[in-house]
């Protein structure tokens, strides 16, 4: 849709000119270091759409001034409604069996902190605990989890650890009979992560942009998948060179099915199918 294009043209609701999708791409890369293809403009006018409505505007000048106006509360729904959150239990199953391999190298000796860095809806997290808790064979693993998102709303289902039923049929019976607990009720047709799982997992808002992580190292694992292709070449490289000292030299960064870190050959080498580990030299410890 060019610049003049009005929305009753395309059937829209509101005109989204091309000024605004370039200013969406620029408010987003700022905020969340998301680069936006034009593949995803119908994406962002959906999505941005329905937060228009709520705020009865009826334009997106109007909305996207709100935005540039620095707004806490609506940069947050902005970032929110932009951000895209598929996960599942268990996703890229190849990781967990060297997941657990690296645990019990490490043994009980001392606590192993693991980082979750795209937690989504919490289904990498709690396949992080149940992974650990399986090593270990006991609810009281030497693992201590940490699990971020920029997304508030994901977080908050995450925490809540409720899902579903269909969200959790892939998973193995006996898994689903020890670690979850089906609904009753109201909750009929949903289940909830069990407490002593979801009390391993720490839940916190991190944007991977922001300055100041708050996370302290060294940490054994680190989870970053699927998350590194919605940012360019030099925003992966910034996120990587803050991780490598993050890492304690012998620890492993696990990456998406379609992420390759070849641009950061200087800090991470490739161990296994998108798991790599720290070049000579470059953890914490």
């Amino acid at each position: 849709m060019g610049a003049g294009a009005t929305a009753a043209q395309h059937g829209r609701e509101f005109e989204f000119h091309d000024r605004d999708f370039e200013r969406v791409k620029s408010l987003i890369y700022g905020h969340a270091g998301i680069s936006l293809s034009p593949a995803k403009r119908d994406m962002v006018y959906s999505r941005l759409s329905r937060r228009l409505r709520q705020l009865g505007l009826v334009n997106f000048d109007a909305y996207l001034d709100i935005v540039e106006s620095g707004d806490a509360a609506e940069c947050e729904a902005f970032t929110n409604a932009l951000t895209t959150n598929l996960t599942a239990f268990f996703r890229e199953a190849h990781h967990f069996p060297i997941f657990a391999q690296h645990l019990q190298r490490a043994g009980a000796v001392q606590p192993q902190t693991v980082w979750c860095s795209a937690a989504s809806t919490g289904e990498e997290p709690y396949s992080i605990a149940m992974t650990a808790v399986e090593t270990f064979g006991s609810f009281n693993p030497p693992v201590r989890i940490l699990a971020s998102d920029v997304d508030t709303n994901v977080l908050a289902t995450a925490t809540a650890g409720i899902y579903p039923e269909e969200r959790v049929e892939k998973i193995d019976p006996e898994r689903l009979k020890r670690f979850f607990k089906r609904g009753s009720g109201a909750n009929s047709g949903k289940v909830r992560v069990c407490d002593e799982l979801r009390k391993l997992v720490t839940f916190r808002q991190i944007n991977l942009l922001d300055d100041g992580w708050q996370i302290r190292g060294p940490l054994d694992v680190i989870f970053c998948r699927n998350v590194m292709i919605y940012f360019d070449k030099p925003t992966q490289l910034g996120i990587l060179e803050r991780f490598a000292p993050l890492l304690r030299n012998d620890g492993l960064l696990f990456a998406g099915h379609s992420e390759s870190f070849h641009n950061a050959a200087h800090l991470f080498r490739l161990r296994g199918k998108t798991v790599y580990g720290l070049t000579a030299g470059k953890g914490g410890k």
